[in-house]
């Protein structure tokens, strides 16, 4: 999917959300068959798998609660991708009961010790995706301190965490974002949102 994605033009691709904990114990093994590169569990199941052709296009989307383990696996992928993601924004269950994913938003110190520990642990460019908070006062304070971490760019879902893909995106967020930041700005919506008047920087790596 992600290739086929390439193929018709997107500029960079996410894999889906990979928590630390499994990809910690992975081991990375070149597979010459299929011309790839696994990162396979003790149990023998392929966690991760790319090639060269998307290794510079290929972002690592991670879920992690914990600033040493991030990097672990950071550091065990970070020669076969362009860029290390952290999951800040999913609401399901599989990662907030961890404390991953939108549960990150409720302990900003946390947020900060991530990203500033991947940022100087690691040699490809970082960035992570949130939420909105209830307020977009809030939205913009975390957005500004996560901006001093030294990230590449911030991915912006405009919904709050109790939202989903049903209740209407909240352009205004995200347009409030990028204008008080000077990092990219990634709109992350859905294909039926409607984008009228939505402004964003574009992000390229």
């Amino acid at each position: 999917m992600r290739l086929l994605a390439l193929d018709y033009g997107a500029d960079v691709v996410y894999c889906e959300e990979l928590i630390d904990i499994k990809m910690a114990q992975c081991q990375r093994i070149v597979n010459d068959v299929l011309e790839t590169v696994d990162f396979v569990a003790p149990d023998e199941r392929v966690m991760f798998r790319t090639c060269e052709r998307e290794k510079d296009r290929v972002i690592f989307q991670m879920g992690t609660a914990d600033p040493e383990r991030a990097l672990k696996v950071a550091r065990l992928v970070e020669k076969d991708v362009a860029a290390i993601d952290v999951n800040m924004g999913c609401p399901k269950e599989y990662s907030t009961k961890g404390g991953m994913g939108a549960a990150l938003l409720s302990d900003p110190d946390k947020i900060e010790a991530i990203l500033k520990k991947l940022v100087k642990g690691v040699s490809v460019p970082v960035t992570c995706k949130i939420r909105i908070l209830p307020s977009l006062e809030e939205t913009v304070n975390l957005v500004q301190r996560i901006e001093k971490t030294g990230v590449t760019a911030v991915a912006v879902h405009g919904r709050f965490k109790d939202e989903r893909p049903r209740h209407p995106v909240h352009c205004d967020y995200i347009q409030a974002v990028a204008q008080a930041v000077s990092i990219p700005v990634i709109a992350k919506i859905s294909p039926d949102d409607s984008v009228e008047n939505l402004y964003y920087k574009q992000c390229a790596f």
